[in-house]
């Protein structure tokens, strides 16, 4: 019933402002499908809580020629300091 009210409302429009219409439900609908594959791929926060154990060696500094990667240093000129 609302769909066919839309059209007739869609029919009343005049040929010149039709791509206006057109371009506004176009982007509404893939807004809408859109909305639906996001919500759709959203996990919920703590999923693996309790399943999962990080080691205490975690926590441990990293190597140095690890760290000379991170800072775009070569490993040699890590070594050498």
């Amino acid at each position: 019933m609302l769909q066919e009210q839309i059209i007739a409302e869609i029919k009343q429009i005049p040929d010149d402002k039709l791509a206006e219409i057109y371009d506004l439900i176009h982007y509404f609908r893939l807004g809408l499908s859109c909305e639906r594959v996001t919500s759709s791929q959203l996990r919920p926060i703590g999923l693996v809580k309790h399943q999962l154990e990080i080691p205490p060696a975690f926590y441990d500094p990293l190597p140095d020629d690890v760290m000379a990667g991170f800072e775009g240093k070569s490993s040699d000129n890590a070594i050498s300091n």
